[in-house]
């Protein structure tokens, strides 16, 4: 594998100066002050939803153990899997697990 290499600078006394300046300015991201610190809420309160949705999905396999594929089966038995609900493409690995361990 590659590896990606980039020099990394450090600024100058004078250049974080006039970065620090910039970054007090911007009417977009004001400095938190005690008031706001003090009414900031944790997000699974301020927005419970968007919480849960993110708990929800996926990450990345750490050692993908499955293989993507595209495969062709009858519509009968994909609405019979799919009529089960959430989880149904595990369902259909598991009913085809059978069939080869039995």
């Amino acid at each position: 594998m590659l590896e990606s290499r980039r020099e990394v600078s450090i600024p100058t006394d004078v250049e974080e100066e006039a970065t620090q300046r910039e970054i007090a300015l911007d009417p977009d991201a004001p400095e938190w002050t005690d008031e706001d610190w003090a009414r900031a809420r944790p997000a699974v309160e301020a927005v419970p939803h968007i919480v849960e949705r993110h708990r929800r999905t996926r990450g990345q396999q750490r050692a993908p153990k499955k293989e993507k594929v595209t495969l062709r089966l009858d519509a009968g038995i994909v609405d019979h899997f799919r009529a089960t609900g959430r989880g149904w493409q595990t369902r259909l690995n598991d009913a085809l697990r059978q069939v080869i361990d039995s």
